[in-house]
């Protein structure tokens, strides 16, 4: 594997002023070198002055960081302490200057536009706060959220754990039949949702899909409705109430639940390649601290900044821009809708309007824009731009240059950023080193991250094999809801105490990081294991596809095959031609052997709606097999298409 060119190095300024080296200093650590190494073999050391760095607020201090006596999967942290999310989040600036600050901007897909300092989103969530408990939820209670990128989403995602709840984002695309089963999973008392919403112009009538979702539903006592489209809903007397009307009657003060740092007060659901989907439980303490260590320490998300982020609320990085941003003490700028539309180039409109320093986005999202020959520098002024960050997916390196190079004209850092619903980062990116395109810098101090073979070995540089986890590490889910045996089969039992996390991964001779894809995408053809994002790249360097897909079939002499299941872009036509230019590039640049078997041409691919590409899906459709849970695609339709051309 030939190691790429460093894209960009710190200067002395981003050096000195970086959040990580404050932490360096405060901690008396001379390198970053010596930061991870004793992280990994001191993390009461290392997480004590996380904690203490981070001015972390608690109602009772703990009496140990951490135990682990019962094993690693059941690592606790913070023993004995109380706090809650909503205690660092808001309640910590009150009396500060903070306060006056503007905490949220948001835009609606309409042009709309409303703005909250610190100050109003406390007024608010305390309100909020007050009417769920005076409708009888409080401790322990799981309250699902059905909402689109509205002000009242961040409101409620604090609410919640504010009065001791579990808030339960689902997805704004689900429809009746994925809502219903996740309340059933979760046990929800209570659903907050909108009476519709829109997307893409069309109107989402999320009240309807609420209504048959709850249908004899036993356990769901309360339907929150937040007037926001002023579409006509049905309504169930005693069951269902306007949110207007219920936060008008409530106070403008709440008192905050003291929590124990274990409590579980975030459920994110995750869909499982067969069978149910998965619930992730996160803690008052963990999930809070690890994201504010992965997006402020490492990535160096400032107080300063304005970020931006557009992902559903229903997906992880919608409770960590909730949580992570007004922890920090930053301000964050949510969008209702597409990145696309109204306009083609909203998101940098977005950009360019509201004064966005900090941008995170998808691959695929990158990917959309270079397809629709996006051009956004030469029409918006985006020099405010200090920092971007991606997840998601892997990088192909002509879209990550052209995020880097155009967009960012080559000063603004790319930071990747890689991990899980499970625990967020595992891998990442730091200013305080040099970048390459598509790779990441640096493991997550604390996590132990390592590549293993088979054997649970640790593999040379260029070698690639499992990504995992040595240490169990602050923000590491709490098991799956009600599903031990399934949390410690998923994820603990390929290797003793050690955390599978299924990636395909590798390192470079100067330390550089690369995921491949998941590791049940993996492509073995005659003996030689590959990513599909190696391929992938190969594939987008010919400048004709929108997006492609490299996935593995059955073959009885190489025992799998490569198939290409691509999307040509706009203006180029699908047929043998094309077919042999795309086959060919493969076979240059990875041999004869990974010829492709087929190569089918789709007009989308199956895609969650933070844009992931759902390779299993796709491989699933073509060889006619059962594609497991899909309720979380955003493009159901795709699977059929697929399957007919097969």
């Amino acid at each position: 594997m030939s190691a790429p060119e460093i894209a960009w190095r710190p200067d002395a300024a981003t050096l000195a002023q970086a959040n990580l080296a404050a932490f360096m200093r405060a901690l008396g650590v001379a390198s970053y070198d010596e930061l991870l190494r004793r992280a990994d073999e001191e993390p009461e050391w290392f997480y004590a002055g996380l904690l203490r760095h981070l001015d972390w607020r608690f109602y009772r201090p703990f009496e140990r960081v951490f135990d682990s006596s019962r094993g690693a999967p059941w690592t606790r942290w913070c023993t004995g302490a109380t706090t809650n999310v909503v205690l660092n989040a808001l309640d910590r600036w009150r009396g500060t200057p903070a306060y006056p600050k503007t905490a949220l901007v948001w835009e609606g897909e309409d042009g709309a536009r409303r703005e909250y300092s610190y100050a109003d989103l406390d007024r608010e969530v305390c309100r909020a706060a007050a009417m769920l408990r005076s409708l009888g939820l409080g401790r322990g209670d799981v309250v699902a959220l059905y909402l689109p990128n509205i002000p009242e989403a961040m409101v409620a995602m604090l609410a919640v754990p504010k009065i001791g709840a579990i808030a339960m984002p689902l997805f704004s695309g689900f429809g009746a039949e994925a809502v219903r089963a996740r309340l059933e999973l979760g046990g929800a008392r209570a659903i907050v949702t909108v009476d519709g919403s829109s997307r893409r112009g069309k109107l989402v009538d999320a009240k309807s899909v609420v209504d048959e979702a709850a249908a004899g539903l036993a356990g769901l006592e309360r339907v929150l409705v937040i007037r926001h489209a002023g579409n006509p809903v049905s309504w169930q007397a005693g069951r269902d109430r306007w949110w207007h009307e219920e936060i008008a009657r409530a106070p403008t003060e709440a008192p905050t639940e003291p929590m124990g740092a274990d409590d579980p007060y975030l459920l994110v659901f995750t869909s499982g390649t067969t069978g149910k989907p998965k619930g992730v439980v996160h803690a008052h303490l963990g999930f809070p601290v690890k994201i504010v260590m992965d997006l402020a320490l490492v990535m160096d998300c400032k107080p300063e900044d304005r970020l931006l982020w557009m992902s559903d609320m229903g997906w992880v990085v919608g409770p960590l821009i909730v949580y992570a941003t007004p922890t920090i003490g930053a301000t964050l700028v949510l969008a209702e809708g597409a990145p696309n539309y109204p306009d083609a180039d909203r998101m940098w409109r977005l950009i360019a309007e509201h004064g966005v320093t900090y941008l995170g986005v998808a691959p695929t999202t990158i990917r959309t824009f270079v397809a629709q020959g996006s051009e956004p520098w030469k029409r918006y002024d985006l020099s405010r731009l200090r920092v971007m960050v991606s997840s998601g997916e892997p990088w192909t390196p002509q879209a990550w240059w052209w995020l880097f190079g155009r967009v960012g004209e080559g000063r603004v850092p790319l930071l990747n950023f890689s991990g899980g619903t499970e625990m967020m980062g595992i891998l990442g990116c730091t200013l305080l080193r040099p970048l390459k395109p598509c790779a990441f810098n640096t493991p997550i101090p604390g996590t132990g991250a390592d590549v293993v073979d088979e054997q649970g070995r640790s593999v040379a540089p260029g070698v690639v094999g499992e990504l995992v986890m040595r240490r169990p590490v602050i923000g590491l889910t709490r098991s799956l809801w009600k599903d031990d045996e399934r949390y410690l089969e998923t994820y603990w039992s390929t290797w003793p105490d050690i955390w599978h996390h299924g990636d395909f991964a590798s390192r470079d001779a100067d330390g550089h990081w690369y995921i491949w894809g998941r590791s049940d995408d993996t492509l073995k053809i005659a003996g030689k294991r590959t990513g599909p994002a190696e391929i992938e790249s190969l594939l987008a360097a010919t400048g004709k596809l929108a997006e492609a897909a490299a996935i593995g079939v059955p073959d009885t002499v190489k025992g799998q095959a490569l198939v290409l299941v691509c999307v040509p872009r706009d203006g180029v036509a699908a047929g043998d031609a094309l077919a042999e230019e795309l086959s060919q590039a493969v076979v240059r640049g990875l041999g004869v052997p990974f010829r492709p078997k087929a190569v089918v041409f789709v007009s989308d691919l199956p895609k969650t709606r933070n844009l992931k590409i759902m390779r299993r899906v796709i491989r699933a459709a073509y060889l006619g097999e059962n594609p497991g849970d899909l309720s979380a695609l955003v493009n159901p339709e795709t699977i059929a298409e697929i399957a007919a051309r097969r």
